[in-house]
């Protein structure tokens, strides 16, 4: 296994023309490691595809399915169609999230950055899709339901839906960086003064907050998307 300090100085180096400074440049280091190692257990879980699922291949079946059946259940139908997009921004933050419980690792989403980027994906998704489902009719969405009250209405619509994008990114990028802060000083206290499992508690609090981060994305960004898909009214 690439330690990460090798791995780091690698990445730094080759974006060093970038000028981009050590924290972007340890997020797309990261990111890059996360789809690296995403294709690898592809490839791994898909290798040998057996009718009954065995071993790596059984959890991917089981983590797809809950994933595509949550879907199913919140978007109906039509939301089968965004499964790709949901179910890879939902192992991508929960991955990003939980790289930082292991110790000299870096989450990407502690990085404004990243978070950013996913939030402006489901931002753009979310309106090529209504542009695509409704046509020119779409914009009936920020018009709201009086005719007179349409110029204000429509105003404050698009301050809404542009503060979708801070709210998504902020709200990850917040509770990843708070947390490893919180486990960066617990670890070092635990290792100062008290017994090395002084930090555990925190850490089994980082994977529940990893799992739910990333569970609350993917919810909403199935919201906003169903939401683009529905009628205006």
């Amino acid at each position: 296994m690439i330690h990460p300090i090798i791995f780091l100085d690698f990445f730094r180096k080759l974006l060093a023309p970038l000028h981009i400074g050590e924290a972007a440049a340890d997020a797309i280091a990261y990111t890059w490691l996360i789809i690296i190692v995403a294709v690898v257990v592809s490839l791994l879980a898909t290798r040998a595809v057996r009718e009954v699922p065995q071993g790596l291949q059984n959890l991917m079946e089981i983590i797809i399915d809950g994933i595509e059946n949550m879907i199913a259940e919140s978007m109906g139908p039509k939301g089968r169609a965004f499964f790709p997009l949901i179910a890879t921004l939902a192992l991508f933050i929960l991955v990003s999230n939980l790289i930082g419980l292991i110790p000299g690792f870096f989450p990407p989403t502690a990085n404004i950055n990243t978070t950013a980027a996913c939030a402006v994906v489901v931002f753009c998704a979310t309106h090529i899709v209504g542009i695509k489902e409704h046509g020119t009719h779409y914009v009936k969405h920020f018009m709201g339901p009086i005719i007179w009250l349409a110029p204000l209405m429509f105003f404050i619509e698009v301050i809404g839906h542009l503060s979708r994008v801070l709210s998504l990114s902020l709200r990850l990028f917040g509770n990843m960086q708070g947390h490893e802060l919180v486990l960066m000083i617990f670890f070092t206290l635990g290792v100062k003064y008290f017994m090395p499992l002084a930090p555990l508690p925190m850490m089994l609090m980082g994977i529940l907050v990893s799992f739910i981060q990333a569970f609350v994305f993917m919810l909403l960004a199935m919201i906003y998307i169903q939401g683009s898909l529905e009628e205006a009214h």
